[in-house]
């Protein structure tokens, strides 16, 4: 099985539950959503072919036996299924991140899913796939990546009405440079909602123009 991948690097996660932690990264080519705030348009089109074998030894090779697998839209790609599945056989913790238009159903259980939802402020948040609530399980999480208080609020309803408050962690994401993290901490207090504050480390400490890190 081959995949076209965008980028292969070690770093440590920039975000999720697990931020600060080290991981080897598999950046997988494609997306097909066009979010305004995207940061890795590189990942749009281009990469290079590479084979599960050739992936999975990659990642097996890494100390710290935790891989995240991103994009662009990794599920695009019908040999990512598979590929989840092999890292997860292999022993490693396996992270996924998905942009929530694609089902999740099939991914392996093993996996843990960081399903990004998206709000107004993305200009993609009519291509939400609401079915992927259902089929989220214990060690899976909800990223919100919001713009203004206006996502913020729109987010917060969101997770009212399909009940996700306690069910998995919930990420509120400010975009680098739109929202000050100041802002979304009191936006968070004030909701009484258990939501997660979730700043990009790797932008904070490399800076939003490095790739790879």
């Amino acid at each position: 099985m081959v995949l076209q991948i965008c980028e292969t690097f070690s770093s440590i996660l920039g975000e999720s539950t697990l931020a600060g932690l080290p991981a080897f990264f598999l950046r997988l080519t494609g997306c097909n959503l066009r979010c305004h705030y995207c940061d890795t348009t590189y990942a749009y089109e281009g990469g290079v072919e590479m084979t599960a074998a050739e992936l999975l030894a990659a990642a097996g090779s890494h100390p710290a036996r935790r891989v995240l697998v991103t994009g662009g839209e990794p599920l695009l790609q019908a040999g990512t299924l598979p590929l989840l599945a092999s890292l997860a056989d292999a022993g490693l913790e396996v992270l996924l991140e998905t942009n929530g238009s694609v089902p999740i159903r099939d991914v392996d259980a093993r996996v843990r899913r960081i399903l990004d939802l998206k709000c107004p402020g993305s200009g993609m948040e009519s291509y939400n796939l609401w079915d992927n609530l259902q089929y989220l399980h214990a060690g899976d999480e909800v990223k919100l990546v919001i713009r203004d208080r206006g996502d913020f609020a729109w987010g917060v309803a969101v997770i009212q009405r399909h009940g996700l408050a306690g069910r998995v962690p919930l990420l509120i994401s400010p975009v680098f440079g739109e929202v000050p993290p100041q802002d979304a901490a009191v936006w968070i207090l004030e909701s009484g909602l258990p939501l997660r504050l979730n700043l990009q480390l790797h932008k904070y400490i490399w800076g939003p123009e490095v790739r790879g890190v």
